[in-house]
């Protein structure tokens, strides 16, 4: 792999900032602060978390001298407590925010709409691949981090089996409903996926402060007539309002609107706000909280209402849009796998009567999904 080596051209101690110019030509304009708390002694050498009190020193903390040392790094001399720090190049450049800041940070997902159908199989890994090699486990998360969505072939359907390879990535988030939860017709059922009716794509659990982040649900039997499982990206569509229908996009951003859970076997009664649709701090779509069944009643401003519900109907028409949509049944032994908060899932009705359908369900949040891939890619930070 060829890697970009950069080198300190220049150095100049600014009013409140150490600005190096790069070979490339790239400026950075570091400030005093930021230097000395990222200082390399500011880290316990075990532990990696930084030990150094900013309280320390005072705000008004400058360099006496700056230069480039034998091995081309970045020599600083304090004026405070004979401190001296030494920057590696590499470090420097990896971790400019001056030049960080300058580029369009771009959202890393691959959006998909109905078209991913023609390459569904690209989606699929196979079971043992995954548990049998760290690769396997790097391409699955890749496929989790980048689409929202994998499907694994060929796993074991003895119930409970499903925990050895979520074990390969960090713990199962436990909820209410159990690890694992089981997707079964039942009588007198808690849930609506606990029935044989169809079911409207959705996120599950909106009405918890944090929705589980990724969703598995491990297919042990499916031979009734019916029960076609489906997903949408509702990224790709929340960006589609974004570019083309800015009032829709942003009503669903800026209105909180009521999720709740109350179901009758809980002594408990939940309830949550947050908009349909959240950013990040850079404006990209960062998740989308859509349930029809666990909507609260709305209770937003009078004169938001009418323009709400028009945006609300919009967006759920385009989430279960044939230009959108993916369909697929799922076989016994295989777990689909997606991002609960990005990729929106449903299913058709299906007929008890003609078979069996079990599915065994499990949540792992994102953070773990995201930090293991970190890990795997051996990301620096």
């Amino acid at each position: 792999m060829n890697i970009k080596k950069f080198t300190i051209n220049k150095i100049t101690i600014g009013a409140s900032s150490v600005d190096i110019i790069w070979n490339d030509k790239k400026i950075s304009n570091f400030h005093f602060l930021w230097l000395r708390d990222n200082c390399p002694s500011s880290f316990h050498p075990d532990t990696r978390m930084r030990k150094f009190n900013l309280l320390d020193v005072s705000e008004n903390i400058k360099p006496i001298s700056c230069s480039i040392n034998k091995d081309g790094n970045l020599l600083i001399k304090w004026n405070e407590n004979n401190h001296q720090s030494i920057f590696l190049k590499n470090w420097l450049r990896d971790n400019c925010y001056t030049i960080k800041i300058k580029n369009n940070l771009k959202s890393h997902y691959n959006l998909w709409d109905s078209s991913l159908q023609k390459n569904f199989n690209d989606l699929e890994i196979d079971h043992d691949e995954i548990i049998n090699s760290d690769e396997g486990l790097k391409k699955w998360l890749e496929l989790l981090n980048s689409y929202g969505l994998a499907i694994i072939k060929n796993c074991p359907i003895k119930k409970k089996s499903a925990f050895k390879i979520l074990n390969r990535i960090s713990y199962i988030r436990d909820t209410f409903f159990g690890i694992p939860f089981e997707v079964i017709n039942i009588p007198k059922p808690n849930n609506q996926a606990y029935t044989a009716d169809a079911l409207v794509n959705h996120t599950d659990l909106p009405y918890y402060e944090y929705a589980p982040g990724y969703q598995f649900l491990h297919c042990l039997i499916n031979d009734a007539e019916g029960g076609v499982s489906t997903c949408v990206d509702s990224f790709k569509i929340a960006t589609y309002l974004k570019e083309n229908n800015l009032k829709i996009f942003d009503l669903l951003v800026k209105t909180p609107v009521k999720f709740k859970d109350n179901d009758y076997t809980q002594n408990k009664t939940r309830v949550h706000y947050s908009p349909i649709i959240n950013l990040t701090k850079d404006g990209n779509i960062n998740d989308v909280r859509f349930n029809m069944g666990a909507m609260g009643v709305l209770d937003i401003h009078p004169d938001l209402m009418n323009n709400f519900y028009k945006a609300y109907r919009k967006f759920a028409f385009l989430l279960n849009s044939n230009k959108y949509l993916i369909k697929f049944k799922l076989e016994a032994g295989d777990i689909f796998c997606f991002n609960n908060r990005r990729v929106l899932h449903g299913r058709t009705e299906y007929n008890p009567s003609s078979g069996h359908r079990h599915l065994q369900g499990y949540y792992i949040d994102k953070d773990e999904i995201v930090s293991r891939l970190n890990f795997l890619k051996k990301i620096s930070v």
